[in-house]
Order: structure tokens, then C-alpha cells, then sequence
């Protein structure tokens, strides 16, 4: 790992499939003209979000370590986010949804450590470090808020997505780059956001995966607290956010009370909300995350858990009344009554009972695949994983027994036991046949050739989840995204102004420095006339240092600039009103 991440031993405790997202932040990759995009942000966010903004935000500001005038270093964020049993890691953009969870889970921060460039000052579809660091970062050093994002990470990480989700997450994740990146074509744009209407438009029947992330978006990034009628700001995509923060407290955006019919209203991810929910306070969002969480499979099993699995055409897992647990890619169930009586994974299987793998049952093993009977015996009331050893004695379910096992649902098992596994309590987990053949009516489901049959033991799916049990009985070092981020090109152009950013900086800062205000204003107005953020810079620092024959030319030089681009008017008039600010307090 990057010499970085030393701080925060949460960081060390991560499985390897997490760590793969990782990377490192190369602070020094930051421009002059980064570092301005975010202390104007911050700025701005810092003057409006004190009146609008749940309490809790510039609270954390402070104990974050977030520095108006600098970005965050990962460094500086886990040195004190360890002090609230926090950690925050660097990641390239979109990650998974599942990936992102689980982070959250470990109690870790995944930051986009790119930032939005000085066009997309507003707002950015792709994740940036003001959207995590000044976003997200604050408002977890809220003890009740910080286990509410703890908690969905932990249930949301299960959560069993359709194969259409990982199809919308890579469409999104392409846009957002594509919008982000400079002299994108039209066209191309035009592609991605059509592709990503269409998925949205068509995606079926909501998966768990993705009405918890509807949970996700209406809470973490666009929640608001408080009443309806006076609310508050709390989600990381309105507080990083400098145009939709404001926007979100007009009456052009509908506030609606916060409850679980929220998981049912999808979001676009490229468009302000046209409406945001209201929680009364931070306990209420795990009351209904609980509310959910009650009706996931996770936590219901039975059939229909196991059909969402098959229908994910995803690495899954079910776990049985015995506690015996199967991971693995299920494409099969058989059912009767209602209820599953016959499992079936292909490919690489794994057993594990309460998260470890079982001993000689990995995925090497069972390599080939694994299926199982569930539920009792035709005809006896008790089920095998109730039976004392008396009766499974006088059951002839014993080592060297040759017998058949007819399952409720025609299940048949016919082969000789060789042994059984038992778990903690005692209770039979997993039964092992030789010469076995099982069948559903007439079909044959395994056959003597095939060699040693293992059967599991369960008279119900207590649960059923994305992800393997035990996570190292399986290869998951293994994502490669689709697309990668695109860095901002270098110009001779750009380089020039990024020094006269950095010059402007190192006065502000009081370090040596190579032009003064005025030939900096002289060399920005005439080189780079559409260039509006330098000139606020030096605004600023004429009005501190009293200079007003300077500070009245570079007004003016504005107020053209604001009729020249009117698409940047409101953005110069911020910065314009936080100078005269600075007069009425002086």
C-alpha cells in the first residue's frame, strides 16, 4: 500500500477485493488553478451552508481537518479521521455500488480524489474530492449519523443486484467521465446519456441493489433534515453542490416526508432533483433503513431469495436453517408449494458456516458446481437437522447405511453415507454420499460417475445475499472498469495561466513570489480574457492590501467579463459579494 495510507490502521483491515479500488492520491498532480476551483468552492459553501446546513457540517469541517484554503491531503484526513474511528482511501471515480457499500461497512471513506475543472465549478456528475472530501467527510464526525452510514454499508454491501445494474453503473460511470473531460463531442455525450435514459427507462423490476441505492441517494447525497417546512442540508451532493445547494431550498424543488416509499423513486444522476426527502432527525433514516432491510432477502430467504440470486447471474450466497452456507453462481431452483426444494449452483462453489469456509469445501473442490435437496423428508414430521442421533439412527441415516432420502417436493437421494458434518450446536450440516444418485421425478439431477455427493442439510433458506460468505473462497481481485477518468490537457496556454494561479497564491500565502497584482491582472485580462476566477483572486487581495486604483480596474475588467459570459455572471457576482463582505467586518 502507498506510504499514504499509513495513518489509518481501518485502511490495513480492508479484504484485498477492496483494496483493488485503491489508489494513490498524488497530491502534487493538483494545480494552481485546482487549488483556486476548490477554496472558491469552499468558500462559497462555507458563507451560504452556515444558514442553510444541518449543524453538524461546520462542526465537522473543523474535525475533519478540511481547510477552506487547501485540498485535503489523504494523509492529513486520516490522521484525524482516526480520532472519530473513521478512515478515507482514494479511488478513480465511480466504483461499483456493492464495492462502495462495503467501504462504508469497514467504516472507510472512499474518496474520487480528481476534482471538477474550473468550467463545471458548480456542479460535476463524476465524483470529485470536493463532493466526498467537503461533502461526505463532515457530517460523519456526527456519532449517529456516522452509524447510520456505517449500518447501510453493512446492508446495503448484501444487497442482490439484476445483471441491468452493473450494465447502469458502467454507463453512468462513462457519462460522468465524458461530461467531466474537456472537448468532449457533443456526439459522444449525446451517445452516453442516451444509453443511460434507456437503461434507467428499462430496468425492470427494481433489484434490491438498486431500490437500497434510491434509499442511498435521497439520504447520504440529496437528504435534507428537519421539517418540511424549514429544512436543513445534510447530503453530500447538495453540500458540494454550489448551484443545486441553493436551488434545493427553492420552491421549485418539492420536499416530501421521508419514508421507505423512497426506495421506490429513481433518480438521474445528470439532472437537478426535481424533488428531496426530509428526515426529522438521523435516528429516523436507520429506523427505515431498518424497515427495509426486514424485506431484503438477507434477511426473509426462502424462494424468492433464492430467485433473486439466479436472476443476478451473480456470485451469491444462501444460508440455511443449520447455518450451513453456500456461495457460488446459482442458476437453478426447483420448486414445490412455494417453497424451494432443490438448489443448484455452476462453477466455482464454496460451504462456509458463519462466514468461514468449511474445511476441504472450497471453491477447488467444488469446482464444478454443487446441488442440494432443501427442506424435510416426505412424510416425517421431524426435520434431519433435528434429529438426535437416536433417531437418526432409527432413521438409518448413519455412516455405512446405504438408503434413500425422499424429499417433500420428489426430491430423491439414494447412495451410501460415508460421514456427516455437524456445526457448533451439534446439529448435522452436511451429509457425504458415495455411489449416490439424486433425482426430481424422472430427471437425474447427479450420478454415481460423477464421484462423492455432498448433501446439505436445511429445512429452510433462512438467508440470501450478494457476495461469498467468507470472502477468501474466492478470487475477487478481479474488476477492471470499463472506462477510466480522463486527465485535463496541457497547453502551453494552460501552463502560463497556471502560473499566474500560482503566483496569485504564493502572495495570498506570503511566500516569494515573481509579478505583482497588477502585472498578474495585466497578464490575465490580456492573455486570457474569459479566465474569471484569477481576477476575483486578485480582487481580493487588492481590497485586503487597500490598492483601489487596482481593485476599480479589475471590477470593471467583471462586470465585462460578466456581460461577455453571462453563463459565469452569478459565480463573478459571489465572488464580487464575499470581498465586500470582508469590508463590512473589517
Amino acid at each position: 500500500m502507498n506510504s499514504e495510507f499509513e495513518s489509518n490502521p481501518l485502511i490495513d483491515r480492508l479484504p484485498a477485493h477492496l483494496k483493488q479500488f485503491i489508489k494513490p492520491q498524488n497530491y502534487e498532480e493538483y494545480t494552481p488553478i485546482n487549488q483556486a476551483v476548490w477554496r472558491y468552492v469552499m468558500r462559497k459553501n462555507v458563507d451560504y451552508l452556515s444558514k442553510v446546513a444541518h449543524e453538524s457540517y461546520l462542526e465537522g469541517l473543523k474535525k475533519t481537518g478540511i481547510n477552506i484554503e487547501s485540498i485535503p491531503s489523504m494523509y492529513g484526513m486520516n490522521r484525524i479521521l482516526k480520532e472519530i474511528g473513521w478512515a478515507a482511501v482514494a479511488v478513480d471515480g465511480f466504483i461499483p455500488p456493492n464495492a462502495f457499500m462495503e467501504f462504508q461497512a469497514y467504516n472507510v471513506l472512499v474518496i474520487a480524489s480528481d476534482i471538477r475543472q474550473l468550467e463545471h465549478i458548480e456542479y460535476t456528475p463524476a465524483p470529485d474530492i470536493i463532493h466526498e472530501g467537503a461533502g461526505h467527510a463532515p457530517i460523519i464526525a456526527n456519532p449517529e449519523y456516522a452509524e447510520y452510514l456505517r449500518r447501510f454499508g453493512e446492508i446495503g454491501c448484501k444487497a442482490i443486484s439484476s445483471a441491468r445494474d452493473y450494465e447502469l453503473y458502467e454507463a453512468i460511470r462513462l457519462l460522468s467521465i465524458l461530461k467531466e473531460a474537456e472537448d468532449t463531442p457533443e456526439a459522444a455525450i449525446k451517445k452516453a446519456e442516451d444509453e443511460v435514459e434507456y437503461l434507467q427507462n428499462n430496468m425492470g423490476e427494481l433489484s434490491e441493489m438498486s431500490r437500497i441505492r434510491n434509499l442511498h441517494w435521497w439520504t447520504v447525497e440529496y437528504g435534507l433534515i428537519g421539517s418540511v417546512e424549514n429544512p436543513k442540508i445534510y447530503g453530500a451532493g447538495l453540500l458540494s453542490s454550489i448551484g443545486e445547494s441553493e436551488w434545493c431550498m427553492t420552491d421549485n424543488v418539492k420536499k416530501i416526508t421521508y419514508d421507505i416509499s423512497a426506495a421506490d423513486t429513481s433518480f438521474d444522476i445528470t439532472k437537478p432533483q426535481p424533488q428531496l426527502y426530509v428526515t426529522p432527525d438521523f435516528a429516523y433514516l436507520s429506523m427505515v433503513l431498518e424497515e427495509f432491510a426486514n424485506k431484503m432477502a438477507l434477511r426473509t430467504g426462502g424462494l424468492s431469495g433464492i430467485k433473486k440470486l439466479v436472476n443476478s447471474k451473480a456470485l451469491g450466497t444462501i444460508e440455511l436453517s443449520t447455518g450451513l452456507q453456500i456461495s457460488g453462481k446459482f442458476t437453478n431452483v426447483i420448486e414445490s408449494e412455494g417453497k424451494p426444494v432443490y438448489i443448484q449452483c455452476t462453477g466455482k462453489t464454496a460451504l462456509a458456516y458463519r462466514e468461514k469456509e468449511l474445511v476441504g469445501h472450497g471453491a477447488a473442490y467444488h469446482a464444478e458446481g454443487f446441488g442440494s435437496p432443501i427442506g424435510k423428508l416426505k412424510g416425517i414430521n421431524l426435520a434431519i437437522e433435528d434429529m438426535s442421533p437416536r433417531d437418526l439412527k432409527a432413521y438409518n441415516i448413519y455412516e455405512g447405511e446405504q438408503i434413500t432420502l425422499e424429499f417433500e417436493g420428489n426430491i430423491k437421494v439414494t447412495g451410501e453415507i460415508v460421514t456427516g458434518t455437524r456445526n457448533i450446536q451439534g446439529k448435522i450440516v452436511l451429509i457425504k454420499f458415495k455411489n449416490c444418485t439424486v433425482t426430481h421425478n424422472e430427471k437425474v439431477l447427479f450420478q454415481p460417475e460423477w464421484g462423492i455427493y455432498d448433501m446439505a442439510v436445511g429445512k429452510k433458506i433462512v438467508s440470501a445475499f450478494s457476495g461469498p460468505a467468507d470472502v477468501n473462497s474466492f478470487d475477487m481481485v478481479n474488476h477492471v472498469p470499463s472506462s477510466k477518468t480522463i486527465k485535463q490537457k496541457k497547453s502551453a496556454e494552460r501552463e502560463e495561466l497556471e502560473v499566474l494561479y500560482q503566483n496569485i497564491r504564493n502572495i495570498r500565502e506570503g511566500k516569494p513570489f515573481a509579478i505583482t497584482l497588477k502585472e498578474a491582472f495585466g497578464a490575465v485580462s490580456g492573455n486570457h480574457p474569459n479566465d474569471w476566477l484569477l481576477s476575483v483572486e486578485i480582487a481580493e487581495l487588492a481590497n485586503r492590501e487597500g490598492n483601489e486604483n487596482l481593485l476599480e480596474k479589475v471590477l470593471l475588467h467583471l462586470e465585462n467579463l460578466k456581460i461577455k459570459r453571462p453563463d459565469v455572471a452569478h459565480l463573478i457576482t459571489f465572488g464580487i459579494d464575499l470581498i465586500l463582505k470582508e469590508n463590512e467586518v473589517a
